[in-house]
């Protein structure tokens, strides 16, 4: 754990890649770790019961993880898809279709961004005790 100020404790956890546990990981590419920080928002009072060092278990409910799946890989799969097939309809043309379906992810990632206060709301992770 990282700190604790108020009802949000920073904690930080080691993102690792599926085969970073192989036992020539340190001989391949595709394994890779990455240290992050995540804020946890706690209501319940075990914010207060923590303190900076301890090891903590950190959760989220499966409605979380599949709305996070939704934000992050399924509306801009559909958003990718849809406005390629359109620009494609209309123009004929494969490569400005291509060019328009990936600059379309820019709007719509800048809007997740403007709104990550709300959806931060949202997709809360959790301490268990």
């Amino acid at each position: 754990m990282e700190s604790v100020a108020g009802g949000c404790v920073k904690v930080r956890i080691l993102q690792t890649s599926a085969c970073a546990g192989c036992k020539v990981a340190s001989h391949c590419n595709a394994s890779e770790s990455k240290e992050k920080i995540i804020d946890v928002y706690q209501t319940d009072g075990i914010a207060a019961r923590v303190k900076v060092g301890d090891s903590v278990m950190v959760s989220a409910s499966r409605d979380v993880a599949n709305r996070a799946l939704l934000l992050g890989f399924g509306v801009p799969f559909l958003v990718l898809v849809i406005v390629l097939m359109v620009v494609l309809r209309l123009s004929g043309n494969e490569g400005l279709a291509a060019l328009v379906a990936l600059l379309s992810l820019a709007p719509y990632y800048g809007v997740l961004w403007l709104c990550r206060d709300k959806i931060q709301r949202k997709l809360r992770f959790y301490l268990e005790t």
